[in-house]
């Protein structure tokens, strides 16, 4: 019975690919969608049953589909775990699924390719639920590529437009930049245990059958792959660039499952990374820096959504820095919060999208709060979520970063501070120039301004309340997820006990997230201040608006040498090397015509050249001997 139910969870969005993929365009745009959100929240459904079982029973589901590779001591399996770990983020990537694809019916209700849409989006999921639910690291490996190849055909989604074709193949490409990492580091994994099976592999672990050198290299290997999927330095501009997409890829992907999936792995392989303590400090230090960088890119962005995705590049970063220092519990604690109030932060700039027909740059719209007032409410309590306010669910997560980073590293501390500072700083930027003030738009947008139809009104209303009390699942005192997660992260609670130490840190956080917005408080409010056009940027300014220019490093380094290489190849080397190789042909070709000469039908002739060759053969075998 766990069997059948695990595969209908699995497959559900599958079939709901199939349906759309084939009869989409037979059936009418509302069918479409409302199959393809039926689907997703099926699977969602199947999942809460589940978790309820595990709940009751605390056991583990372990399910071997069929033996898929044997290659000498080499044995892979194609098999289901639903545990803690994978129920918990399942939780997440169906039930926000399921809020997604209901707000993309009336957000895609326009759009002519709308069931082709649902149809990605069910595909996206359903990839997602295997990288989840995989037994061992090649299971997750095909729903790793399976999210990558979904997120190009979603990014690139209206392909009519040039520069979303490339803000797609970008994120295509420096994924796998990443993967080629993951890849080689589950070859090392494959050769070291003859198994890619997780429990096998931390039981070969415990038994002290390992080579540190090589478990090494391969957890630093699977580290690049998790800075491709989840956008950390250096392989974390496609991210920015992905907002190409309709806003609800921009929810889906970029807030609660692909760009989560980094921090999946790693926390999967826990007991893995526990014996590199060296590659770590690595993701710690990467981790820091890259919430650093990407946060005060975040002051000066004028498009919303560009805003929510370096807000969202900080966040993975603040996620990667508690992995570092080992507080798996404490980085999955930030995910679900994260996921939470960045959904409803992404899908209610999607909403301010809608109501002003595709506007994005902040410095014309203004003075929303009162014709959306859904819209603006729920932004508004996901963002002083996101800035680290009490009693709102990031505080609690946010704060555990921060006490974390403090016992192990000063100096990360310190860094992850000023990113949470200037967090809450650039994220009521965001409110203010968005909802406050006058309207900076056209008449015409004025006069068509208007509250978002309930389909994605709902969502976002769902969605800030677990923004709001979502942090309620770790509570000090209570720490019910790190329980929860105790089968799978034994020893590894990071609970901290409220003392006045502890209070300090809380109070300096609080204190940090308030200047934050203060500060865009009395510049964007009480000021009225306008971010200026872009040739008017001067300055340091201009270099972080600029992004630190490293796209245009990236392309002087890497994009011009390899195209000057391919021009070279395509004009001077191939044209020569088919010159070469027409030469053979044109050589083959001339020796036929003159061979075929000699069969001219003379019998005569051929009977003369018989005897020679039966001449020949005599000379050879008995006078030449």
């Amino acid at each position: 019975m766990d069997t059948n139910l695990a595969l209908l969870l699995l497959l559900s969005p599958f079939v709901g690919f199939l349906f759309n993929i084939f009869f989409g365009n037979k059936i009418s745009k509302g069918i479409a969608g409302v199959v393809g959100t039926l689907t997703v929240v099926f699977s969602f459904l199947l999942t809460l049953c589940f978790f309820t079982q595990l709940l009751q029973t605390g056991k583990a589901i372990e399910i071997s589909l069929f033996d898929w590779i044997s290659i000498g001591k080499l044995n892979i399996d194609f098999g289901i775990v639903l545990d803690q770990l994978s129920l918990l983020w399942l939780l997440f990537v169906t039930g926000i699924g399921s809020l997604i694809h209901l707000y993309s019916i009336s957000y895609m209700h326009d759009d002519e390719n709308m069931p082709k849409f649902f149809a990605y989006l069910n595909l996206f999921v359903f990839f997602m639920i295997t990288l989840v639910i995989g037994n061992n690291l090649l299971v997750m490996f095909i729903g790793w590529e399976g999210v990558g190849l979904c997120s190009y055909l979603l990014i690139g989604f209206w392909y009519k437009n040039q520069s979303y074709n490339d803000a797609a193949k970008k994120a295509f490409i420096m994924n796998r930049i990443g993967d080629l990492g993951f890849l080689i580091g589950i070859f090392i994994l494959a050769s070291q245990f003859a198994t890619l099976n997780y429990s096998e592999i931390q039981n070969a672990i415990a038994a002290g059958q390992v080579n540190t050198t090589a478990l090494g290299i391969a957890a630093l290997c699977l580290f690049i792959g998790a800075t491709g999927k989840s956008a950390q330095l250096p392989l974390y501009t496609w991210l920015p660039d992905a907002m190409a997409g309709p806003t609800p890829v921009s929810a889906l992907i970029h807030a609660a499952t692909m760009v989560t999936a980094g921090i999946f792995m790693i926390t999967r392989m826990n007991f893995l990374f526990d014996l590199t303590p060296e590659i770590q400090n690595i993701i710690a230090i990467v981790g820091a820096i890259t919430a650093l960088v990407a946060a005060s890119i975040g002051l000066l962005q004028n498009d919303i959504k560009k805003v929510l995705a370096y807000s969202t590049v900080s966040q993975l970063g603040l996620m990667f820095l508690a992995l570092g220092m080992g507080a798996y519990t404490v980085a999955v604690f930030h995910v679900i919060t994260h996921a939470f109030f960045k959904a409803c932060l992404f899908l209610g700039s999607g909403s301010v999208i809608h109501a002003l027909h595709g506007e994005q740059d902040m410095r014309k719209m203004g003075g929303l709060r009162k014709v959306m007032p859904v819209t603006f409410w729920t932004m508004m309590i996901s963002t002083l979520a996101i800035a680290g306010i009490f009693p709102f669910a990031g505080f609690w997560s946010k704060d555990e970063i921060l006490l974390t980073a403090f016992e192990h590293n000063k100096v990360l501390w310190i860094v992850a501070s000023i990113a949470s500072i200037m967090t809450a700083f650039y994220m009521f930027r965001l409110m203010y120039l968005t909802f406050f003030r006058t309207f900076r738009g056209t008449e015409e947008q004025k006069h068509h301004l208007h509250e978002s139809p309930k389909l994605i009104t709902i969502p976002l209303v769902i969605l800030a309340v677990l923004a709001a009390i979502g942090g309620a699942i770790n509570l000090p005192g209570s720490f019910w997820l790190n329980h929860y997660l105790e089968p799978i992260l034994a020893t590894k609670h990071h609970a901290h006990a409220l003392g006045a130490h502890e209070f300090m840190l809380m109070g300096v956080a609080l204190a940090g997230a308030v200047v934050g917005i203060l500060w865009a408080y009395g510049k964007y409010l009480k000021q009225g201040f306008v971010p200026k056009e872009d040739e008017a940027i001067e300055g340091f300014n201009k270099v972080i608006y600029n992004k630190y220019y490293v796209d245009e490093i990236y392309t002087a380094l890497l994009v011009r040498p390899i195209n000057a290489i391919s021009n070279f190849s395509r004009e001077t080397v191939e044209p020569q090397l088919s010159k070469l190789v027409f030469s053979f042909g044109s050589a083959a070709n001339a020796l036929g015509s003159q061979g075929k000469k000699v069969h001219n039908g003379n019998i005569g002739l051929y009977l003369f050249m018989f005897v020679l060759g039966i001449c020949a053969l005599i000379i050879y075998l008995f006078i030449a001997q």
